[in-house]
């Protein structure tokens, strides 16, 4: 594993490592970059459309395993490398050799993948640049928020190859979608445009494709600069007040509320208002 050069840090508008913080990259699969508060991993494998081999799908699994155990890391960003995709899905190449067994194993290891994603107590939000199709629609809709270009396009197009979708999609496209338009994506596998997607209600901001990874970071640092506690705290509240009763959802929403006030973000975010300064927020305990 080697350590990316400054330049490429520079290009990123990520600031170089401090000397003090190790990097995790594999450059063939996955970048795995920080400046400390911010995390970018990035799917690297553009010549095939960032499809996911069962290897990529591990060290996604150990690189955001990693960035959960970094206190130091407040928020991640997800994306793809190249502007033609964000991800195909599942290698189906890689496929074509497996036995069952293999492939079972394979469904295995990246339900583990999908199943850290979704339960990173950390803010973590997709950038896609093109294609999100199959599994790589379903990381999307893993994380907590999607931004996308004006040239991206989302599908589910399993049951064209003979497959219910087994991702995440059946699940999480309902609550994302209309019913009946998930309904209709699952069972056609027609994509639909950014555009689209923005419109339902998919994505939550479309970009140009050269503007879109400078409004990924923008954002990054909006989140990274408040309370990691209270950020923490309200993800935590919506994941598991989803589907609650209204009372129940309140009474999850009033635990996290109540850890957060009496943690020592509090005392600093409302001093620093009354004094019109930055907050200097603590690492998250939450």
């Amino acid at each position: 594993m080697g350590s990316p050069g400054t330049d490429r840090w520079a290009a990123l508008d990520f600031a170089p490592p401090d000397p003090g913080i190790e990097e995790t990259e594999a450059p063939v699969l996955l970048d795995y970059l920080t400046d400390g508060r911010a995390a970018l991993i990035t799917l690297n494998r553009p010549h095939a459309d960032n499809a996911i081999s069962t290897e990529m799908g591990a060290l996604l699994t150990e690189v955001v395993e990693e960035v959960a155990v970094r206190t130091a890391v407040r928020v991640v960003i997800l994306t793809g490398a190249g502007d033609r995709a964000f991800s195909v899905g599942s290698d189906l190449r890689q496929r074509k050799a497996m036995t069952k067994e293999d492939w079972l194993r394979q469904r295995q290891a990246f339900d583990r993948t999908l199943y850290t994603v979704r339960q990173l107590r950390k803010p973590i939000f997709a950038v896609v640049n093109g294609i999100a199709y199959g599994g790589g629609c379903e990381l999307a809709q893993s994380t907590d928020f999607i931004i996308a270009s004006t040239n991206a396009t989302f599908g589910q197009p399993e049951a064209m190859l003979g497959l219910a979708a087994g991702g995440g999609s059946p699940a999480l496209l309902p609550r994302l979608l209309p019913r009946g338009k998930a309904m209709q994506m699952l069972m056609t596998g027609d994509p639909v445009s950014a555009r689209e997607a923005y419109r339902l209600g998919l994505v939550n901001e479309l970009h140009d494709p050269g503007q879109l990874m400078g409004a990924a970071r923008q954002i990054a640092a909006r989140i990274a600069g408040n309370s990691p506690t209270a950020v923490q705290a309200v993800k935590r509240a919506v994941q598991l007040g989803e589907g609650q009763p209204i009372e129940h959802a309140i009474a999850i929403m009033m635990d996290a509320h109540w850890r957060s006030a009496v943690h020592p973000d509090r005392v600093e975010g409302i001093g620093a208002f009354n004094e019109d300064r930055e907050p200097t927020f603590s690492e998250s305990d939450f």
